[in-house]
């Protein structure tokens, strides 16, 4: 009897193993490695192709948007590989995942291979024997609304990106780049930047007290809330332009110093109100993509991509639900299973009566249909994978087991206790007030419900609000007379609206309906990938230039722009997904225009003149002006001492850099004056070589300061010619008119090549960090144009070692080997003893070690302590043996041991890295476009 064989094909190799294990003999399980197609780069068309209307973005515009897709070189093997498995399969598996890109990649895969034997749509969102077994025996149809879905999405992503960036290169940079989501996301952070820079902050005071009942041991703390009845204003009362928006009385430092002295000499206080009321807290829903990437954020610290990443990992291993989910409610069987441990692990008591059901808020939730769980029937404790899992791994997983255990838990159970304290003001300050009334309040927990488990993180506040600070509060009886001591009168100023996070991105992008959960890693490494964004610890920096790309397409393409726009370019995707919307129809409407809606055609075709120098230029005051510039951004200013240019009589401006490390926000029209008014540091001649006769001078350059020769300005007259032996002036002979001779603009450019290749190249030498540029002297200048200094020769190999200073710091040098030094110092200090031993140790290893950012204990493998140091291409944890470079979303302090000995084992396993080789290029064979 003839076996029969079944083709499964998956998107990731990490599958690869568990499936084939749970399906068992007869199945073979490979893997696509995610596409294997995508739409043709314009460029590498065929010829014959580039000069149609498939030329601009291989995308068929005049004939139904048809798309023009290729194999991809490094899939071809890929490809190769499953066609000859398939030949031998009597049936085929398409188990990608069960998104839109999953779909789109089971019907490429269709494309590609033309199967003619049974084909079988297989999906899961777990990676459990339970769940593959049920997925085999319950195979669909391919989805074709969903592939037309995907499709839409990548077409209008191509074509407004391949309109709009070009127009962005011409304008403003090179290399820059435009797309539907990524210029929202943009908008939003240098929205928020704008509104930093327009703030005024307002000042206002209060004053706090230790209220003390009777024994020093019950003393609590409150605050001033009302001044004869009047609310005493907060930072909540004012807006982002310092005026107050309600009714309250404001203190300045004088009345609240006063009021608070007044009260310290004894006033008579006592309880004039006592309010309980119980207090009740339910658990947060469980994990969906943007409030787990939300939740990591805050908790763990992990970037958005960090997060997916890690989160990838655990659901192709089997321990997590599919990651991709817009949905918060759990499965029948997860809400047995979360209910289960909770009453094994916090008793019967933790539990609700009914299980508890939870609904997505989101407009246009889709993809998988339940939220990110522990997988399985039974939920794995973290305690019991704790050999399993490590690091990262080990702390997502925890956190998303604690989330959806907490979510069928009870709530938490207490009472809220509220006291006034009413005062009777001396009359030292009855000008300011007669009767002052305080609160405080306090919160115990009778039962804790799903806190035993988890608690939900929280976003910075921007205005904390004081009537919500608890305190833990004695036992109180109204009317009962209280000490006031510790009076203190405080000033504050109201903070500007906060910088984003990528967590609180993330929220306002899913909030606004701008993309999708799964694509907000891409979306905010992209931003920053493109320099508009940078981090400053956790808060998300607007960059200049992307204040010139948002207002170039706010002023050009407002409608791409628009967040509401943008939102409702996903809800169509959705619908067209679902069936209910024809693709074809919604890319004529998008490009072409429908009705009142103008076309992107039409945009593009009638963009006018757009002003380049206006677009990048932010006019902070009246004669300074902010340029932002191919190489940065810098300030213009009108020079009164400058130079006329010859020909147009006109005096250039000034131009003054702005410092690197200077945000947006940061750059108001006072500062902005003290930076041009400030000294020019730069060009300043700080003496001459005596052996050379050159002048030393002292440079700013693009990179910082630095010493350099120049030649000195020669004499009007020419110096007289001497006799050598006799000393007699010789008498310059009479000039002959010269010949006129034909010389060619080629002789020219040669001859001026050959004069500047024999002139030596001037000596240049940076500045150490610790140096300033308005205190170099000649001696320190001419110290630091001498380098590298020769610090002598080793006296077993006879090589010479010098001291010098390089792109990354100072450091020895002998042959090809070098050492790093301590500080720049020891260039001109170190002797060579002290460089010999230096040599003598391993080059990587106990050397250094105070130049570690953080150390650790040995690691288990190598037995070597553990180490994290800042290197050339940022830090890194080291042993001395394995370097493992810390992801720039990591904070270094923040890495424990345990992360460490991890990111070493991982490396290790990985084995080293494999050299490139480099194949031999191959005419690409010419492909008619494939057509669904």
């Amino acid at each position: 009897m003839a076996t029969t064989k079944k083709l499964v094909i998956v998107e990731s190799p990490t599958k690869m193993k568990s499936i084939a294990g749970y399906l068992g003999d007869g199945y073979e399980v490979l893997s696509s490695v995610g596409h294997i197609r995508d739409l043709a780069e314009p460029k590498n068309l065929p010829a014959e192709l580039k000069k149609g209307s498939l030329g601009k973005f291989a995308v068929d515009v005049d004939n139904d948007f048809e798309p023009y897709y290729v194999v991809s070189d490094a899939k071809k093997k890929t490809v190769a590989e499953l066609k000859r498995a398939l030949k031998d399969a009597d049936e085929l598996y398409l188990a990608t995942d069960e998104d839109r890109e999953g779909e789109a990649i089971a019907w490429h895969l269709l494309q590609v291979l033309k199967p003619k034997v049974p084909v079988h749509r297989m999906v899961f969102h777990e990676i459990t024997k339970d769940a593959i077994l049920a997925a085999k025996d319950n195979t669909r149809q391919l989805d074709e609304s969903l592939v037309d879905a995907q499709e839409t999405r990548r077409i209008l992503d191509r074509i407004y990106g391949y309109e709009v960036s070009p127009v962005l290169w011409r304008k403003v940079g090179p290399s820059l780049s435009a797309g539907r989501v990524q210029s929202a996301a943009t908008r939003l952070v240098v929205d928020r930047e704008r509104e930093r820079l327009a703030f005024v902050a307002a000042s206002y005071w209060d004053i706090s007290t230790t209220a003390t009942p009777g024994e020093e041991s019950d003393a609590f703390e409150a605050r001033l809330v009302r001044l004869d009845g009047t609310r005493v204003a907060t930072g909540r009362d004012f807006d982002d332009s310092g005026t107050l928006t309600a009714k309250v009385t404001t203190l300045d430092e004088a009345s609240a110093t006063l009021l608070a002295n007044a009260l310290a000499s004894g006033a008579d206080a006592k309880v004039s109100r006592l309010e309980t009321k119980p207090y009740s807290r339910r658990p947060a829903a469980p994990f969906t993509t943007s409030t787990l990437q939300q939740e990591a954020a805050r908790k763990l610290r992990f970037s958005a991509k960090q997060t997916m990443s890690v989160a990838q990992s655990l659901y192709e291993n089997g321990y997590i639900t599919y990651m991709r989910t817009d949905s918060p409610s759990l499965s029948g069987q997860a809400i047995t299973a979360a209910r289960e441990q909770a009453v094994e692990l916090y008793g019967a008591d933790s539990i609700p009566d009914k299980p508890r059901l939870y609904t997505g808020k989101s407009k246009g939730a889709q993809e998988a249909h339940e939220a990110i769980r522990p997988s399985g029937e039974h939920f794995r404790s973290p305690a019991s994978l704790s050999n399993s899992l490590r690091g990262n791994d080990f702390r997502l997983y925890d956190l998303i087991w604690k989330r959806t255990v907490a979510s069928q838990m009870a709530d938490a159970k207490g009472q809220t206790a509220t006291v006034t304290i009413e005062a009777t003001v001396p009359e030292a300050a009855r000008g300011v007030a007669s009767v002052a009334e305080f609160t405080a309040a306090g919160t115990v927990i009778t039962f804790r419900g799903f806190l035993a488990a988890y608690e939900e993180g929280r976003d910075e506040e921007r205005v904390a609000d004081p009537s919500k600070r608890e305190a833990k509060l004695p036992e109180l009886t109204e009317g009962q007379a209280l000490t006031l001591t510790q009076v203190d009168a405080k000033g504050h100023e109201t903070s500007p609206p906060p910088r984003y996070t990528e967590a609180s991105l993330v929220k306002a992008l899913e909030e606004l309906g701008i993309g999708r959960p799964s694509t907000y890693a891409a979306i905010l490494s992209t931003i920053m990938d493109r320099g508009y964004v940078s981090q400053r610890g956790q808060a998300l920096v607007p960059n200049w230039i992307a204040f010139s790309v948002v207002r170039l397409l706010e002023d050009h393409f407002s409608e791409l722009v628009e967040y509401d726009f943008t939102a409702s370019m996903e809800e169509d995707l959705d619908e067209i997904a679902a069936g209910r919307r024809d693709r074809l129809d919604w890319l004529t409407s998008f490009y072409f225009g429908k009705d009142a809606h103008r076309g992107l055609r039409q945009v593009i075709d009638n963009l006018g003149e757009i002003d380049a120098r206006e677009i990048n230029s932010v006019h902070l005051t009246d004669d300074i002006t902010l340029r932002i510039g191919r190489y940065g951004p810098y300030l213009e200013v009108a020079d009164p001492d400058g130079t006329p240019d010859p020909e147009t009589g006109v005096v250039p401006p000034r131009r003054v850099n702005v410092p690197e490390d200077l945000a947006p926000d940061e750059l108001t029209a006072d500062k902005a004056r003290e930076l041009v008014d400030a000294p020019i540091v730069g060009d300043r001649v700080v003496g001459v070589d005596p052996e050379s006769g050159k002048q030393i001078v002292v440079k700013t350059g693009r990179f910082g300061p630095y010493v350099t020769e120049v030649e000195p300005e020669p004499d009007a007259e020419a110096t007289p010619l001497a006799d050598e032996k006799t000393g007699e002036i010789i008498e310059p002979a009479p000039a002959e008119a010269p010949a006129k001779a034909k010389t060619t603009k080629a002789k020219t450019t040669k001859a001026k090549a050959a004069s500047k290749a024999a002139a030596p190249k001037p000596r240049t030498a940076s500045l150490f960090r610790s140096m300033s540029p308005e205190e170099i002297d000649l001696e320190t200048a001419l110290k630091l144009l001498s380098l590298p200094r020769v610090v002598g020769a080793d006296p077993e190999t006879g090589a010479e070692i010098t001291a010098q200073n390089g792109r990354y710091g100072p450091y020895l040098k002998k042959g090809t080997d070098s050492r790093s030094l301590e500080s720049e110092d020891l260039i001109f200090d170190i002797e060579l003893p002290a460089a010999l031993e230096i040599f003598a140790q391993p080059k990587y290893g106990a050397r250094r070690a105070s130049s570690a950012l953080k150390e650790f204990e040995a690691d288990p493998v190598s037995g070597k302590a553990i180490r994290i140091r800042d290197g050339r291409f940022g830090p890194y944890v080291t042993d001395g043996e394995t370097n493992v470079t810390i992801p720039k979303a990591e904070n270094p302090e923040e890495i424990t041991f345990e992360q460490a000995v991890q990111m070493l084992a991982d490396k290790r396993a990985k084995g080293p890295a494999k050299k490139p080789t480099r194949a031999a290029a191959k005419k690409p064979a010419r492909k008619a476009p494939a057509k669904k």
